[in-house]
């Protein structure tokens, strides 16, 4: 994911960005793809990792908000890199940081929010295969051992960088890794979700 804000705000990287929000929160408004969306509860995640409470513009999809984004409608988002890219590119917004632990293989030269200081931050979006309680360890296997052999051939690996998504680590594709990893998500996304009041409808 980026961190994302209009073309004319005043702050071109994360430690400049932080001071303007801190200074000004009450009268901004970050955009989002929709409530509990990545795109809502990344910013979330940022806002609450600098100690600030930034008005939420939930939209109906990531291209409204974009533009919004653009139209400068609201002043800030966190987007997912495959769609943001080109807004960066064309100039039509403002890369401030990356919001994953490393850097993109989109964006190779925009620095992480870990790297401008806000130390450890790291929000990704990610995917998994989850299959009813009990399922047979033969079949978990035998799809994690294709999905696995899948995502290392030249035309999936291909597809996903031009789409702006990292392949896992081979050592994090096991059920036991993905089993101990949503019960880290969990304890991490807690807060902000609390903190939002999102509940499931």
């Amino acid at each position: 994911m980026v961190l994302n804000a209009r073309r004319d705000f005043p702050a071109d990287n994360l430690p400049a960005f932080v001071d303007y929000v801190k200074a000004n929160n009450a009268k901004l408004q970050f955009g989002s793809a929709g409530a509990g969306t990545t795109t809502h509860l990344g910013c979330a995640l940022l806002n609450a990792a600098i100690g600030i409470n930034v008005t939420h513009v939930p939209y109906r999809g990531g291209g409204p908000a974009s533009n919004d984004l653009i139209g400068g409608q609201i002043d800030y988002m966190c987007a997912n890199m495959g769609g943001a890219v080109p807004l960066i590119i064309g100039k039509q917004v403002k890369a401030i940081a990356t919001l994953s632990r490393g850097r993109s293989l989109l964006m190779p030269d925009l620095p992480t929010a870990h790297e401008q200081g806000l130390v450890d931050f790291d929000v990704v979006t990610w995917n998994a295969f989850f299959l009813p309680k009990g399922a047979s360890a033969e079949i978990v296997t035998k799809l994690n051992d294709a999905t696995s052999q899948a995502m290392d051939t030249p035309a999936v690996k291909s597809r996903m960088h031009d789409i702006g998504v990292t392949g896992i680590a081979i050592e994090r594709r096991s059920p036991e890794y993905l089993a101990k990893f949503v019960v880290d998500e969990i304890a991490r996304w807690a807060g902000p979700i609390k903190a939002n009041g999102l509940q499931v409808d």
